[in-house]
């Protein structure tokens, strides 16, 4: 049983609660270092929030151990509403089967509130690379077995764990290059130190719209408005490739049901304005919102699939 169906056992005094929360300042806890990705969206929601509730919604970073020591400060906190925090997927999914000793269960302890949003990514190469589709980069690796390497931001990220996937789907021999964050592995990928990445298409639309790297295809379902030229990955012959950075709202578990329904609704009333969804959707993501129901699936369904890839990946557990 997960804590959404245990925090469905709410009582009545709780729903006059919610209709007043919040009454005080709550605290926003982002398990990464201030300017990153989910730091930027998380103050963005914060400040929209803090209008609607007339109360200061206060960004905590509390970074560490790929996004583990935050969330579990999230997990362990009072489950009154006033400590929520924005969980992602490598501390809410791959990390479940890349740490030996996970501090917390990401359904089991976790409130799962609501989705923000889904980011894509590209795969890109060194101009330098002859291959112009996915298809001839795959006969030139087949062809040249060891040759090419890819970067990524860190080992269990989706940079590394797409990289994987699609190492093994096209039966190809390339090498993963782990750096300490996505900025230096972009920077040798644009100096020719490596060869090919998996980026945030966020990221990566800058270097591609100035022609100092080529992108092959897009891990979304269909193409991106913003590269309707890149085919996906399932065009291209790989399905299994649709692939996102996905990040959303948590709380503590025991937290009750009608404040995180409470939250849950502002969430979704804040992704609907127009400066947050023009600023999501002009970064190539896609906006989420919906239930906590449906956040909850998403996880649980991400768990085993990234489990199968660290797994058939030979992945060694920290």
């Amino acid at each position: 049983m997960t804590a959404l169906l245990a925090l469905s056992t709410a009582a009545g005094p709780f729903g006059v609660r919610a209709q007043t929360y919040p009454v005080k300042p709550v605290r926003w806890i982002v398990p990464y270092a201030p300017g990153g990705f989910v730091d930027t969206r998380s103050r963005q929601l914060a400040m929209r929030l803090a209008d609607l509730w007339k109360q200061p919604v206060v960004v905590d970073n509390r970074a560490g151990a790929g996004g583990v020591i935050g969330t579990e400060l999230v997990a362990r906190a009072a489950g009154d509403g006033y400590t929520i925090g924005m969980g992602s997927f490598p501390p809410l999914a791959a990390n479940v089967s890349l740490m030996k000793s996970l501090p917390y269960d990401p359904l089991r302890d976790l409130a799962q509130v609501v989705l923000v949003e889904k980011s894509p990514l590209v795969l890109m190469v060194h101009p330098s690379v002859t291959a112009k589709t996915l298809a001839e980069f795959v006969t030139l690796a087949k062809a040249n077995p060891g040759k090419f390497s890819f970067g990524s931001s860190g080992i269990g990220g989706p940079h590394h764990l797409s990289g994987e996937m699609f190492r093994m789907l096209a039966g190809i021999e390339i090498a993963h290059v782990p750096y300490k964050g996505g900025a230096p592995a972009a920077a040798d990928l644009l100096a020719g130190h490596i060869l090919m990445m998996f980026e945030l298409t966020y990221a990566a639309l800058p270097s591609i719209k100035a022609g100092r790297l080529r992108p092959l295809a897009v891990t979304t379902d269909t193409r991106l408005p913003m590269l309707p030229e890149v085919p996906t990955f399932a065009e291209s012959g790989y399905p299994a490739l649709v692939v996102s950075n996905w990040q959303g709202v948590i709380a503590p578990r025991n937290t009750p049901r009608d404040i995180v329904d409470r939250i849950n609704q502002s969430v979704n009333q804040v992704l609907a304005m127009a400066p947050v969804r023009d600023s999501i959707l002009n970064q190539g993501n896609e906006i989420g919102g919906g239930t906590p129901e449906s956040f909850a699936a998403l996880i649980r369904a991400e768990i085993p699939r990234w489990a199968k890839v660290v797994k058939d990946a030979n992945i060694q557990p920290e």
